[in-house]
């Protein structure tokens, strides 16, 4: 193994056959065959490795677990269908009916409708912290808080958490923390690094790249992922195998594609930075992001994701979606074409207006997902439809 990201990524091939094939072949099966009873029943007693069912595991997951955990410098994982899946599971299979929860505030729509609507059904609850005001996270724990949950940067508010922090503040709490990194991705952000024991994403965006499937990951630490495999070998969100052969290829591009995103992110915040008919552009790479310094710190760039706080509330805003001709209307991210989305009424549309403002998100602003294509078209077109809408 290299000790390089994009090294790893291309050359990592261990489901090839014995065909001598270059390119690493699709395991479309649901089960695999034994050499005898014994060596059935020693693989069902974990006695001995080997594939039995491709709801535990398949060659083509396998190929992509080993690839993400190379790049995020974590012991092993899973592959699971989405990547809600994923935050389900690195939840719901390390806590048990009482355990506590303290998350940040600043959450995926669906991952806030789980703290907040799904667990509670199975005593389990939780409490956000505001990352302005982490000097007094320490008051927010309770005797049975056993997690601590964080996305960073967070979506769509693009809020950075130091995780640095996170880490030393896990560790001296007995806590498990769990990062999603679905909008940093491994190449640019490896929060095991500071300390992380579970690292989630929606392989779904940046990983596959190109809004053909779905997919997830949840990856840490050998003993905490005995449990995480327990629980989703029973529970059946197993990634397809086709699936999981697409996102695997998709890993050998993620390095120069991520070049692409942030440079064309950066270049598209910068340029609207000025326009007077933008309230506020947020980039963690830009100089004006109220974290940048923690952005560099932790980051190796500033990710695809820009926000964008157009003056005239949601009906310019609207207007202005409607009037874009190349940017796509969709509620991905992370595709090699531009997305343009709306969250507050769209992906966090089921949080209430007070829950909205308080994680950064406006009736005004619009999440842009910077694709691939040549920047100066993506200003073109972000430019026309502002005037357009006015």
């Amino acid at each position: 193994m290299s000790k390089h990201f994009e090294t790893n990524s291309i050359r990592i091939n261990s489901s090839k056959s014995n065909q001598k094939e270059h390119s690493s072949p699709i395991y479309l099966t649901s089960s695999f065959t034994f050499d005898s009873a014994e060596e059935a029943r020693a693989m069902f007693a974990d006695e001995i490795q080997g594939n039995i069912y491709s709801r535990y595991a398949n060659p083509n997951s396998s190929e992509l677990i080993e690839k993400i955990c190379a790049a995020e410098g974590t012991e092993t994982g899973i592959a699971t269908a989405s990547g809600m899946a994923a935050m389900f599971g690195s939840i719901a299979s390390l806590l048990q009916q009482g355990d506590h929860v303290l998350a940040s505030r600043s959450l995926f729509g669906s991952t806030h409708q789980l703290l907040t609507r799904v667990f509670p059904k199975w005593g389990i609850t939780s409490t956000y912290g505001d990352i302005s005001d982490i000097a007094n996270w320490e008051k927010l724990l309770q005797p049975n808080t056993k997690m601590l949950f964080i996305e960073t940067p967070s979506n769509p508010g693009l809020e950075i958490i130091d995780l640095e922090w996170a880490g030393n503040f896990a560790k001296a709490n007995n806590l498990i923390l769990v990062v999603d990194n679905c909008f940093a991705t491994p190449y640019l952000q490896q929060p095991a690094k500071w300390g992380a024991h579970i690292v989630t994403h929606s392989a779904t965006k940046y990983i596959d790249g190109q809004g053909r499937v779905l997919g997830g990951l949840i990856l840490g630490t050998e003993e905490l992922m005995k449990e995480v495999q327990f629980f989703t070998r029973h529970t059946g969100p197993a990634i397809s195998p086709f699936n999981a052969w697409i996102l695997s290829k998709s890993m050998e591009t993620l390095g120069v594609r991520m070049d692409r995103h942030c440079d064309n992110a950066l270049k598209v915040a910068t340029y609207f930075e000025e326009s007077p008919e933008i309230v506020n552009v947020k980039y963690p790479f830009l100089n004006s992001h109220p974290q940048f310094h923690l952005a560099k710190k932790q980051m190796k760039h500033g990710g695809g994701i820009i926000t964008l706080t157009l003056k005239g509330g949601v009906q310019r805003a609207k207007k202005f979606i409607d009037h874009l001709q190349m940017i796509s209307v969709t509620a991905n991210l992370g595709d090699s074409r531009s997305i343009i989305t709306h969250p507050a009424s769209t992906t966090h549309s089921k949080l209430s207006g007070e829950e909205r403002l308080r994680v950064g998100i406006s009736d005004g602003l619009v999440r842009l997902s910077v694709g691939l294509e040549h920047v100066d078209d993506i200003i073109e077109d972000v430019e026309r439809a502002l005037q357009l809408s006015k």
